[in-house]
């Protein structure tokens, strides 16, 4: 399509949620551009190959539980490979398995004999389980809401457990040490995690938004393609062309969408940095998250172990994640030995993620779902407007294709006098 080329509406971003909201609009007939700043679709889900390792950028997991990954997506074709469900805790007594007793019994004698945590501990957390994945989501989004560290307690969790078991693992999730997440937002995260399974696809998570991307028609996205401001009949390209459209979906990442759209305001970004390191031998023979107790790290595995053909020569692929920007690649390897028991002087560092915006922070009071509507034919979308998922960039997504498509009904109406 030319550069000077008009298209009804434009989305501005080839992430999760802009593919989700330009393949609804195009379902509903309507002419669809997307612009993508980079060289391939994904947004923050991409997937690099560096010295034949397939690195996903920042440590990334696909749960096949959400409602719009079971609309949208053919997991099948994207070759998934589980996680072990659970967790390894790694503290002062070594590695203990986190695991739900009605999936993995075999598993679960830690839990089951009380080493790990009180049998009352594991009852109560048995029952938040099951209500939470019982419950409707609309019933869970009521909930009254305080932060994801008191709902633990007023279920009935001792604060040991909390801190010592599930702080650390919920860090890795939220991105944060404080438990300070919305309530909401934990019981559908907690919800997901009982319902699904945590995968990998086998080409990377990037093989997710180019499933979603190909169903797009010919000529309807533009990569290496960056907007350089919202004008009143569309958008100003980087290399000074323009294009025009009566609507404009900003669907970009957070900073960026308020650079675009004046005024909007956007939560708090969590950070994140991630490690990639090419280990002689694998530390740890199954594909299972290791999470520290003592927090130095948020948690490191084995991606080798999860995805088998990630490595081109036979090394393991070990990728380890710390909250922040400034993590320090030697702290966070020796870290990383030390909870596997490992000697990291043969690692070799393959790349890091340092990830500014890797999540939209969300304590309570927390908007689970916002409107995408930012003034006359200008709209914005993504997880930080609904919930930081896979699921709620997708949502968020939908919602906009939504509401495009009713003001262009409705001023269609208004052209015609109906």
């Amino acid at each position: 399509m030319p550069r000077e080329a008009a298209a009804e509406v434009i989305v501005v971003g080839a992430g999760l949620a802009g593919l989700a909201c330009a393949l609804d609009l195009t379902a509903a007939g309507r002419e669809v551009l997307v612009l993508e700043a980079a060289d391939d679709v994904g947004g923050r889900m991409r997937t690099d190959v560096v010295q034949g390792f397939r690195l996903d950028r920042g440590f990334q997991v696909f749960n096949t539980s959400y409602p719009q990954v079971k609309r949208r997506l053919e997991p099948a074709s994207l070759g998934l490979c589980p996680f072990t469900p659970g967790f390894l805790l790694a503290d002062a007594r070594g590695l203990r398995r986190v695991v739900d007793p009605t999936r993995r019994p075999g598993q679960a004698l830690d839990l089951l004999t009380g080493r790990l945590l009180p049998l009352r501990d594991l009852a109560a957390l048995g029952l938040l389980g099951a209500g939470d994945a019982a419950l409707p989501t609309a019933v869970l989004r009521r909930l009254p809401e305080t932060s994801t560290g008191r709902a633990l307690r007023r279920a009935g969790v001792s604060r040991r457990t909390v801190d010592e078991v599930l702080a650390p693992f919920l860090a890795g999730v939220f991105l944060e040490e404080g438990l300070e997440t919305s309530s909401r937002m934990f019981h559908l995260v907690w919800r997901s995690l009982v319902r699904g399974s945590l995968c990998l696809p086998r080409d990377g998570i990037g093989a997710v938004p180019r499933q979603l991307a190909a169903r797009l028609p010919p000529g309807r996205l533009l990569c290496g393609t960056r907007v350089d401001r919202v004008t009143a009949d569309g958008v100003a390209l980087a290399d000074g062309s323009a294009l025009r459209a009566g609507v404009v979906v900003v669907a970009t990442g957070m900073s960026q969408a308020a650079r675009l759209l004046p005024g909007l305001r956007v939560p708090t970004a969590r950070a994140v940095t991630t490690f990639y390191h090419a280990a002689p031998v694998s530390p740890l023979s199954e594909p299972t998250l290791v999470v520290d107790a003592g927090r130095q790290v948020l948690n490191t595995v084995v991606m080798s172990e999860v995805v088998p053909g990630v490595s081109p020569d036979g090394r393991a692929l070990v990728a380890t994640s710390v909250l922040g920007t400034e993590a320090s690649e030697e702290a966070a390897r020796l870290r990383a030995g030390e909870l596997y028991g490992a000697d990291t002087s043969g690692w070799r560092l393959l790349s890091d993620y340092r990830i500014a915006e890797a999540l939209p922070a969300g304590p309570a009071p927390l908007a689970l779902s916002r409107g995408t509507r930012f003034g006359p034919g200008r709209h914005v979308c993504g997880d930080h407007r609904a919930t930081a998922s896979v699921q709620g960039a997708l949502a968020s997504g939908a919602r906009a294709a939504r509401e495009v498509s009713a003001d262009l009904a409705r001023a269609t109406g208004v052209r015609t006098g109906r």
